[in-house]
């Protein structure tokens, strides 16, 4: 990456940790499974946050999402929970290993392709023996018949970089995470599967070294397809590795904004004055909140809460000036009944 966003980022991760944004309860936990609900999302799934919520923690499944979309989740959640782990014994990365990976990224909707070149079922994560382009129109990845060979040789290239890295270097940390993110999809080792594979060693690369995994929203979804064609057509990986820094330095921008306006709001609740200011920055949860309405009449507030990262009183100050400024209402009793946007 370049400089200007080493020192960037830099800054920004110093900043985040000392506000204790990591410290918050269960922070961890919604971190991730935001990684996957947006991972899940590039690839097609119209699951939120809180349904994926629900159905990690409780089980609960939701009559407006398909199983397939669904099941990919849990299928991602499987494999994050399962390479955490695996990661952090620091052992060699080999073709079986990502195989593996690949395998429980797509446990329950991979399917079996049959080609000239043979059979390949991507539930078990087995090579593909067919020819792939990028898309309608899109550029061929190489030939299935060269890939074993290739992945050998990025498996021990990556091995070689990974011994190389200084934990102290950051910024190092994340260009190899993006680095073999790029090398492994430009590879495509599988029929199907191979974003959300490559973006899960992606974040485990950066779990190994205890750095904050960078996040692919699905607003980022445009930029960071277009940042992949780029960097192949130009043989330029920086454009990829720019791309990527550019992302997590605005998502960690906006991590601190939502946090430090949840810390300003509970001054407020305690008695403290906002400012000018702070209304103004007020209206980013405002419209979070219409959004999460939206899209689930029936959510909860401490599903907002969750969703949003930040107390639930706050989310309830929210709410009260909405509803008295006729923004939202509650259509029947707090339990059983449901909201709607009525203006904005």
């Amino acid at each position: 990456m370049t400089q200007e966003n080493r020192d960037i980022l830099l800054r920004l991760l110093n900043q985040y940790r000392k506000l204790g944004i990591a410290k918050q309860i269960d922070y961890e936990k919604f971190y991730l499974y935001s990684l996957i609900t947006h991972s899940t999302a590039i690839e097609g799934s119209t699951v939120t946050e809180v349904e994926a919520q629900l159905l990690f923690d409780e089980g609960i499944t939701s009559n407006k999402r398909s199983i397939v979309e669904q099941n990919m989740n849990l299928d991602l959640k499987i494999a994050y929970d399962y390479g955490q782990v695996w990661i952090k014994h620091h052992e060699d990365i080999t073709v079986n290993s990502l195989i593996n990976l690949a395998a429980k990224v797509m446990a329950r909707t991979g399917s079996e392709y049959n080609s000239l070149g043979g059979t390949s079922d991507a539930s078990k994560g087995e090579l593909r023996k067919l020819n792939v382009t990028a898309g309608v129109g899109g550029r061929s990845y190489m030939n299935y018949l060269k890939v074993p060979q290739r992945l050998e040789e990025f498996c021990k290239e990556l091995n070689a970089r990974r011994k190389m890295i200084v934990p102290s270097d950051i910024c190092a940390i994340y260009d190899l995470s993006f680095w073999a993110h790029f090398e492994l999809v430009t590879i495509h080792p599988w029929a199907d599967g191979n974003g959300r594979t490559c973006r899960l060693l992606m974040n485990l690369l950066q779990m190994e070294y205890d750095v904050l995994p960078s996040k692919v929203l699905k607003q980022d979804k445009a930029e960071y397809i277009q940042a992949l064609i780029d960097a192949r057509e130009a043989e330029d990986i920086n454009i990829f590795l720019d791309c990527m820094a550019r992302l997590h330095i605005e998502h960690l921008k906006h991590d601190i904004r939502m946090y430090e306006e949840s810390m300003r709001d509970e001054v407020d609740r305690k008695g403290g004055q906002k400012t000018e200011e702070v209304d103004r920055k007020g209206t980013t949860t405002r419209k979070s909140i219409i959004s999460l309405i939206s899209n689930n009449p029936n959510i909860t507030t401490t599903q907002m809460a969750t969703a949003l990262g930040i107390n639930r009183s706050a989310v309830s100050k929210h709410i009260k000036r909405m509803q008295a400024e006729g923004v939202i209402r509650r259509v029947g009793p707090d339990k059983g009944g449901h909201w709607e946007v009525t203006g904005h």
